[in-house]
């Protein structure tokens, strides 16, 4: 039985584009994002995958880069389940904030806290532990055992909420995920065990 589970950042957004924080603000895809999720459409029908399910976050930008996506595979009408546990997590006072101005606000080893411990949230915002505490038992309930049937499943959602299912999936921990990166529009196929481990991982890079 294959168990396939794909994550696929989104592709680069506006504010991606123009280096701003953007948590659940809801920017558009750059050209460059359109481009990036129909490639990754490509390469995903390249390599054989076939999709049974797709899941995605409540922000357009992630939902745009999934039917992108699907379009590129032949499979434009498969039906998406969309979930704000999926969203990006939230960085509360430095959304729209350029990260360098951000950075001469509060300093740069302060936002840089922020933006890669695991339990430091910023002012107003979510830390990385937060996104886990939400994504995670939506992982456990209603994605993992579409994989665990055998349903090939893709998650098109954002770096954070991705980053979470990854401590998971590759045993991160605390101290290990903040040097763990997700280029956007980079599809990455697992193949895992029946106990819900990962057997194989596949970085699809164009």
């Amino acid at each position: 039985m294959d168990r396939i589970l794909v994550l696929l950042r989104h592709g680069q957004s506006e504010w991606n584009l123009k280096n701003l924080f953007t948590g659940w603000k809801d920017p558009a895809l750059t050209e460059v994002g359109v481009k990036e999720a129909i490639s990754a459409g490509e390469r995903l029908k390249a390599h054989g995958v076939t999709f049974q399910h797709t899941f995605t976050s409540a922000l357009s930008r992630a939902q745009h880069t999934a039917r992108l996506a699907l379009e590129a595979m032949g499979t434009p009408n498969l039906a998406m389940t969309k979930d704000m546990r999926l969203n990006e997590r939230d960085y509360g006072d430095l959304s729209g904030l350029n990260k360098a101005e951000a950075a001469q606000k509060w300093g740069d080893e302060q936002v840089m806290v922020w933006r890669r411990s695991y339990d430091t949230p910023p002012p107003g915002g979510e830390s990385l532990r937060d996104t886990l505490a939400r994504a995670l038992p939506y992982y456990n309930q209603e994605i993992l055992p579409c994989v665990l049937r055998g349903e090939n499943t893709l998650v098109v959602a954002h770096g954070n909420s991705l980053r979470a299912l990854l401590m998971v999936l590759e045993k991160a921990t605390p101290e290990t995920i903040p040097g763990i990166e997700l280029d956007t529009g980079v599809p990455v196929v697992y193949r895992l065990k029946a106990d819900s481990t990962v057997e194989s991982k596949v970085v699809l890079k164009a």
